[in-house]
């Protein structure tokens, strides 16, 4: 775990794009919050590794959604079962449940169904959200660091200097 974090701070500090690892972070939170057995997961686990998005930031989002999930269950449940239970839809989900893909797919389940739905709708305020922290993180917080005096004399030591050679930092 501390090497996944390791990782993240790594990518977090240089030049790759934060649309990556923003998008990390969204398909994280929709494989996090839904159940891990879904169809639908196993579709954007084969998105994220079609993508180019930071595994690193992927794994680690999915362990804190995966968290963030059991604390929302119930809300999940009231929303799919809302959901599930329109009358306006009613015969959309009487016709997709004699398919057997969306039988297999198991949105007649609330929590799934109500996991989905929320973090569909998150995805695109999460990318932007997540897009703008790691610009201000860089812009900011990066920028101090790299500027005080404790970082300028790590930077100038030969053991720092071997580090980044061999860590591949200096790239």
């Amino acid at each position: 775990m501390i090497n996944r974090v390791a990782k993240l701070m790594k990518v977090l500090n240089s030049e790759t794009d934060p649309a990556q690892i923003s998008l990390a972070v969204c398909f994280a939170m929709i494989i996090g919050l839904t159940p891990l057995y879904s169809l639908h997961n196993l579709l954007f686990l084969f998105i994220v590794l079609l993508l180019r998005v930071n595994l690193a930031a992927f794994i680690l989002g999915w362990l804190f959604f995966s968290g963030v999930a059991y604390i929302l269950d119930p809300l999940f449940h009231r929303i799919g079962l809302a959901i599930l239970t329109a009358k306006t839809f009613e015969t959309i989900w009487t016709a997709l449940y004699n398919i057997t893909i969306f039988r297999l797919a198991n949105f007649n389940n609330s929590i799934v169904m109500g996991s989905l739905i929320v973090s569909l709708i998150l995805f695109v305020p999460i990318f932007l959200l997540s897009n703008m922290l790691i610009n201000k993180y860089r812009d900011h917080i990066l920028a101090w660091v790299r500027k005080t005096r404790i970082m300028q004399i790590l930077k100038g030591s030969k053991l720092f200097q071997a580090y980044e050679a061999v860590s591949g930092w200096g790239e």
